[in-house]
């Protein structure tokens, strides 16, 4: 399961980049949604960092109990 969380937290980065690339390319029409999209970028990769800290976190508790 572990492995997956690896490489599924990867996820988060990729949709960052999309909303990223959707903010650019409205930018010049509705720069409200634009905003809302880097705004909402900046939190998912906020969580990428936070559950890939928290995943070594876990690891390294269950590294140390064996």
């Amino acid at each position: 399961m572990n492995k997956l969380w690896k490489y599924t937290q990867y996820g988060y980065i990729v949709v960052a980049i999309v909303l990223l690339i959707d903010a650019v390319t409205r930018w010049s029409t509705d720069r409200n949604q634009a905003y809302f999209s880097i705004v909402f970028a900046i939190f998912i990769t906020a969580i990428f960092f936070f559950k890939r800290w928290f995943r070594r976190k876990i690891e390294k508790k269950n590294s140390e109990r064996k």
